[in-house]
């Protein structure tokens, strides 16, 4: 009888270790999101957590949940704990007020600093590029490209741009116009407070002209770049 009593027992114990086993581990974090400038608390911001995933000699980025900050900036979360990850990507969503970010998080550093979190946002600013070209060069002889980036990040991807063109030109997704009478205006936003370099390359007659502006684009204000040739 006893033994009976010590085998039942026994399998309880297994039984019970193996529902704990199977409980996912959270971790606690905290933290806010802040205005890199001013230091300011952004409310009401969308992150995203992606857990690391190894495979082969490369991480792949999984889905692991997300939460929002409250009115105040601030935010609590229980992050789940996936099994043989290290390390955690905390994706801010962006929209036209701030631009995206991405913070990779180890395990040690979660540990360490998982509730005094700060995420930093970069502001974007308008800004609107203008081409006026009144050229006599026939069509197909003359080509001008277009491009930008704000603190080393290509502009078009930093954030969508708006075509208007009162002439021709060859493509929406791709900044290039053929011939020599252009006007044509580009409506975007950039990092605020960054440097910005608009680059114009200029093919004619076999060899290319690079014309290149470098700004400083202030926050909250209309930011007007324009290229005359």
């Amino acid at each position: 009888m006893k033994k009976a009593n010590y085998s039942f027992t026994a399998f309880i114990t297994g039984m019970l270790l193996t529902v704990f086993s199977c409980i996912e581990e959270n971790y606690d974090i905290a933290g806010k999101v802040l205005d890199v400038h001013t230091k300011a608390s952004i409310p009401h911001r969308k992150i995203i957590v992606q857990a690391m995933v190894k495979s082969g000699n490369k991480d792949i980025p999984v889905y692991n949940g997300e939460f929002s900050t409250d009115s105040s900036g601030c935010f609590t979360y229980a992050m789940k704990k996936i099994e043989n990850v290290t390390s955690y990507n905390f994706c801010v969503i962006g929209d036209s007020a701030y631009a995206y970010s991405n913070t990779e998080l180890d395990l040690t550093e979660l540990k360490r600093y998982g509730r005094f979190l700060c995420f930093n946002l970069n502001k974007l600013t308008d800004i609107t590029i203008t081409i006026d070209s009144k050229s006599s060069i026939p069509v197909d002889d003359e080509v001008l490209y277009l491009s930008w980036k704000s603190d080393g990040i290509d502009g078009k991807i930093l954030y969508p741009y708006k075509l208007k063109n009162h002439s021709f030109t060859s493509s929406n997704s791709v900044l290039k116009w053929t011939g020599g009478d252009i006007k044509s205006e580009i409506k975007t936003k950039v990092f605020a407070d960054k440097k910005t370099i608009v680059r114009w390359e200029i093919f004619r007659n076999g060899k290319m002209k690079v014309v290149t502006d470098t700004i400083f684009c202030m926050r909250d204000v209309a930011n007007y770049v324009r290229f005359e040739y």
